[in-house]
C-alpha cells in the first residue's frame, strides 16, 4: 500500500488541516493523481508534471465543482422538489440564486479510503436518509492509472429496504494552459443539445448539426460560450464516446462507457482564466431535473447496483 503524503494530509497537526481533508496520491509511470477525502473527488492529474485536469491547490477549497462527484443526481433539481414512489420530497436548495438543488448530496461529504495500492485506490461513502432523501446507498469509486492515463469506475448499490432513484455525474475540467478560449479546439460527440431556461433547467432538445452547438468535428470554440448538455452521443466501435479538448500545448480526451448517455460542456473557467484554466467535460448518466422528468433515471431496487466507467487520456 502506498503511504499517504504526511506533508499534505495535515493529520498530525490540527492547525494544518486542509479544506479537502486527506490527500491520497497515486502514480504510474509519468502519471500522478490526487484524490481528496472531501467528496472523494479528483484534485489533480498530471503527466510528467503537466496538468491534464484543471484542479486546485491542497490549501484551497474546491471551487466550481472541480473534480467533484455528483450523486445521487447530477446537475439540478427544480425547486429541490420531486415525487418518488408517491411521496413528495423537498431537498435543501444549494443553488440559492436559481432556487435549485444542485449536484447531489455527496460532494462535501467525508469519504473513506477503502483500499490503496501504488497506481490505484478506492474511496467509499454510505449515503443515509436525510431531508428530501429517504434511501441508503453504498457508493464506491476507484481511480486507476495505467499507461493510457486515468480510469474512474463508480458503483452505487441500494442497501436499503425500498427502491431508490439514482443518477451520476462527474465534474472534471480538462486543462487548457494559457491558451485563450477562442483558440481552444473541442470535439463533442453528440447529435442533440439541450436548451435551458434562465434557471439552467431543461426546456427542450435540438439537433446539433448546423447549429452553434455543433462540435461533431473538432474545431475552435471561437466566440461561443458553452454551459450546455448534450445527448444522442456518437460512440466509437468499442462503445465509448470521446470528447476532446485541445489547446496550444496539450490535447486531452475524456471518454465514457455505455452508462453515460449525456455530457455537459462548460467553458466559462477557460474564458475567464479563473484559477487553473480548463474546459469542464462532465459525463452524466441522466440530464438535469431527471428526478422529475425521469429521463434516463435509474431506479435501484433493493440489492441492485449501478456501475459506470469513464476516463481521461492525453494524446
Amino acid at each position: 500500500m502506498s503511504a499517504l503524503h504526511p506533508e499534505l494530509t495535515g493529520a498530525s497537526d490540527p492547525e494544518a488541516a486542509l479544506p479537502t481533508g486527506q490527500q491520497w496520491v497515486i502514480g504510474h509511470g509519468p502519471f500522478e493523481a490526487t484524490v481528496v477525502e472531501v467528496g472523494g473527488g479528483l484534485r489533480t492529474l498530471t503527466r510528467d508534471g503537466v496538468d491534464l485536469v484543471a484542479g486546485y491547490a491542497a490549501q484551497e477549497r474546491c471551487a466550481s465543482g472541480r473534480g467533484q462527484q455528483l450523486m445521487p443526481w447530477p446537475n439540478r433539481i427544480r425547486d429541490g422538489r420531486y415525487t418518488f414512489a408517491g411521496t413528495e420530497q423537498q431537498l435543501p436548495l444549494t443553488e440559492v440564486p436559481l432556487r435549485n438543488a444542485s449536484h447531489g448530496l455527496v460532494r462535501w461529504a467525508l469519504w473513506e479510503l477503502v483500499e490503496m495500492e501504488d497506481s490505484w485506490l478506492t474511496v467509499g461513502y454510505r449515503l443515509h436518509p436525510q431531508p428530501g432523501w429517504e434511501h441508503f446507498l453504498d457508493l464506491r469509486t476507484t481511480y486507476a492509472l495505467d499507461d493510457s492515463g486515468l480510469t474512474v469506475t463508480t458503483a452505487a448499490r441500494n442497501v436499503g429496504p425500498a427502491p431508490a432513484p439514482f443518477g451520476y455525474g462527474a465534474h472534471p475540467y480538462l486543462a487548457t494552459g494559457d491558451t485563450p478560449l477562442d483558440d481552444i479546439e473541442v470535439r463533442i460527440p453528440a447529435r442533440e443539445w439541450v436548451e435551458v431556461d434562465d434557471r439552467l433547467l431543461p426546456v427542450g432538445r435540438h439537433p446539433v448539426p448546423g447549429s452553434d452547438y455543433d462540435f461533431l468535428e473538432r474545431h475552435r470554440v471561437g466566440a461561443h460560450d458553452l454551459d450546455t448538455a448534450y445527448t444522442d452521443v456518437a460512440r466509437d466501435a468499442d462503445g465509448m464516446w470521446r470528447c476532446t479538448v485541445a489547446s496550444a500545448d496539450r490535447t486531452v480526451t475524456l471518454w465514457a462507457d455505455e452508462s453515460f448517455g449525456w455530457l455537459q460542456v462548460f467553458t466559462a473557467i477557460a474564458r475567464d482564466q479563473k484559477g487553473v484554466p480548463g474546459v469542464a467535460v462532465e459525463p452524466m448518466s441522466c440530464p438535469a431535473d431527471a428526478f422529475n422528468s425521469t429521463e434516463s433515471l435509474v431506479v435501484l431496487e433493493p440489492g441492485d447496483e449501478w456501475t459506470g466507467t469513464w476516463g481521461i487520456t492525453p494524446d
